[in-house]
């Protein structure tokens, strides 16, 4: 059995995270085994389930930029405990591969684990962009120079890659991949939620699911919905946010401020997420900028209609219930499109292709499982 270190921000709900084990859960341990390296602090959502599985978790300190070279000691203090000197003098390390989808430090920690022993160092890019401020700025110097100190360069768009490792980089396209069944359409699960919060079946439910934070725009979805609750019969509208974050209370602030309290559900963090998009009849996510956001492929894959923003890879449009919105278009185009979706698509049909495609966990099992087993050798 080989060990394999997946390297992310956190192990609570998130993109990243819930596509990681989503390939965890599919992969066969006795030949792979996973253990996460995260920032301390973060959340430990997934980490019974990591244990039970068999993998291990250990934690680095939050980067705060001035804090450089105790960070980089951590990473070497980490490296070196996982490895060993072999008869010769040569450093061999307890993992077959190191795979960094946190790209933000990934030019600190990769190189060190190569120089500990690691035969394949992996860069993933899964995000097409920065928040604004210091933070982003800090990212893309780190970033500068990435493509030059890992073995692999893997990205969940075209965006995302061009964005970390530069537009003429050699990396692989890999969607952020879902078990499709997980998705299918439940008229169960439909009535499920939607009794637990008090919807209607006459009431139409907007839906977004995402961490709040910049990149979501969760202030134009407020603002999308605060027209569309003033347009005809826009008293049987409803909208649900699933997520959690450090811009949740602002946004609560925002909702109230604006008296849309009845008609705005917070959920917080759920999971399983798959019986919500049962309960939702159209998402809505107007992101600043994604990688290539797992939450649209769910969508598609429960038969839902999706509007979403021209800021997002086109990549991530496999079936046609998908709508793109400039972020430059009124409020109201945004509220026509919401309507024009509804009317066409209001039968869940889904399309069973997406089973033989990579958005599908199951078909990139084979592919990873071959990666880390020849070390990079496909």
């Amino acid at each position: 059995m080989i060990r394999v270190l997946q390297v992310l921000g956190t192990i609570s709900l998130g993109g990243a995270e819930s596509r990681v084990m989503d390939l965890y859960r599919k992969i066969d341990k006795d030949k792979i085994q996973f253990d996460f390296l995260v920032t301390e602090g973060t959340g430990n959502h997934y980490k019974s389930e990591i244990e039970n599985m068999g993998g291990r978790v250990y934690y680095l300190p939050a980067f705060r930029i001035v804090n450089y070279l105790t960070y980089r000691k951590a990473c070497v203090d980490f490296f070196a405990s996982h490895s060993s000197l072999d008869e010769s003098g040569k450093r061999i390390s307890e993992y077959s591969a190191v795979h960094g989808h946190m790209t933000s430090t990934a030019s600190i920690y990769l190189p060190i684990a190569a120089g500990y022993g690691v035969p394949l160092t992996i860069a993933h890019a899964r995000s097409a962009g920065v928040d604004p401020g210091l933070k982003g700025m800090a990212t893309n110097v780190l970033r500068h120079s990435l493509y030059k100190k890992c073995d692999m360069m893997i990205a969940c768009s075209d965006e995302a890659g061009d964005a970390v490792f530069g537009p003429k980089s050699d990396y692989v396209f890999m969607p952020n991949a879902i078990d499709v069944k997980e998705y299918a359409y439940d008229e169960a699960s439909r009535r499920k939620i939607r009794d637990q919060y008090g919807i209607s079946d006459d009431e139409i439910l907007i839906g977004h699911v995402g961490s709040f934070r910049y990149a979501k725009n969760h202030d134009l979805i407020i603002d999308i919905f605060k027209k569309i609750s003033e347009t005809d019969n826009g008293d049987k509208y409803r909208l649900m946010l699933v997520g959690d974050g450090s811009l949740r209370t602002e946004i609560e602030s925002k909702v109230s401020a604006l008296g849309l309290n009845d008609k705005v559900i917070f959920t917080g963090n759920q999971s399983p997420v798959a019986p919500y998009y049962s309960a939702f009849d159209i998402l809505l996510f107007p992101s600043h900028y994604e990688g290539m956001p797992g939450t649209v492929v769910e969508a598609q894959a429960s038969g839902l209609p999706c509007i979403i923003s021209d800021a997002i890879t086109k990549q991530v449009i496999i079936t046609d219930l998908v709508r793109v919105m400039s972020l430059k278009d009124s409020v109201d185009n945004w509220v026509e499109a919401i309507k024009t979706m509804l009317s066409k698509y209001s039968d869940r049909n889904v399309d069973e292709e997406l089973e033989s495609t990579m958005y599908d966990v199951n078909m990139q099992v084979d592919y990873y499982s071959e990666l880390y087993t020849n070390r990079g050798i496909l």
